[in-house]
């Protein structure tokens, strides 16, 4: 019989190791931004490259818990509901709908509008759960959004493609919907097995929407230059390899195991951070060189979170 005393030690939060592992999902994730617009730009239907993403990370992830975790497998009828919203509307729409706007945008831009989800994690658990959100978390929010805008350097021209601008929106919500349903879950289900029945939701529906014989496989075997044309050719299959095991299904499970030790308001707020890591990726792989005032945008990101995390 387990003790209370041993399942208060078992759910114990340490966020120390939340934020260290939310980092390294956020690095990961900024990474394969990149990634995900090479194959885009090659010509793959965005709603396919979502498709991709999360069939095949709901594959791995089948043989990773069959092998670790069998027990896993057991899906309780309670748990249902749950799962189907995370997994569509926290998972596949959030993909889906970040892929349709890099490829209208640029990836800064997008992910100014994307990481508004803080914002909405924010006002959800102060208006619609009632629970104690000091103001300080509001202030450290709208400095962070000022920072993020100067990375984006949004100054240059608001000539938005509307149709990228509400993808944009529109995954900000899901990925505020991915943080506050991902955070009730993870309480009863391990971070694996969640990600696995995740990404299982998200498969289903676009298996659903868009049958698998109708896809187009010659974008698998197809050859990419990286670096804007100047770097080497790399066939289509190893960018997708990337994206499916290192940008997404390693970084999707740090995300849930980072929520063990961080309520959804804080980890959100760490991943505000990925788009000034996927400024500095595209500066190492793509010569995208930081003006003095992306770089000031980023440390006012960064100082916005220190604050955020000294109002708990």
């Amino acid at each position: 019989m387990t003790s209370k005393a041993t399942t208060q030690r078992e759910f114990h939060r340490h966020p120390a190791l939340g934020y260290a592992t939310y980092l390294l999902a956020s690095t990961l994730f900024s990474l394969n931004g990149t990634v995900s617009k090479y194959l885009l730009l090659d010509g793959i239907f965005w709603a396919r490259l979502s498709q991709l993403r999360v069939t095949l990370a709901f594959v791995i992830l089948v043989v990773v818990v069959a092998i670790t975790n069998r027990s896993a497998f057991r899906l309780p009828k309670g748990e249902v509901k749950g799962l189907l919203i995370y997994g569509i509307l926290g998972i596949a729409t959030t993909q889906s709908l970040y892929f349709l706007s890099i490829e209208r945008m640029p990836i800064g831009v997008s992910l100014l509008f994307e990481f508004t989800a803080p914002i909405m994690v924010a006002l959800w658990f102060k208006y619609a759960m009632h629970e104690p959100v000091r103001n300080r978390v509001f202030a450290a929010l709208a400095l962070a959004m000022v920072g993020l805008a100067m990375v984006a350097q949004v100054w240059e021209g608001f000539t938005l493609d509307a149709i990228g601008l509400a993808a944009a929106l529109g995954a900000a919500v899901a990925l505020a919907l991915y943080f506050i349903e991902g955070e009730k879950l993870v309480a009863h289900r391990d971070p694996v097995s969640l990600t696995m029945w995740g990404f299982g939701a998200a498969a289903l529906f676009w298996a659903i929407v868009q049958p698998w014989w109708l896809f187009p496989w010659e974008k698998v075997t197809s050859s990419i230059t990286l670096m804007d044309g100047s770097g080497p050719t790399v066939p289509a299959w190893y960018l997708m390899v990337y994206m499916v095991v290192f940008g997404t299904v390693l970084p999707f499970a740090l995300v849930l195991q980072s929520l063990r030790h961080l309520r959804a308001t804080q980890a959100s707020i760490v991943g505000m951070t990925e788009p000034v890591i996927a400024s500095l990726i595209a500066f190492a792989l793509l010569g995208e060189v930081m003006t003095p005032i992306q770089i000031l945008g980023g440390a006012i990101v960064l100082g916005a979170v220190i604050v955020a995390e000294t109002s708990r």
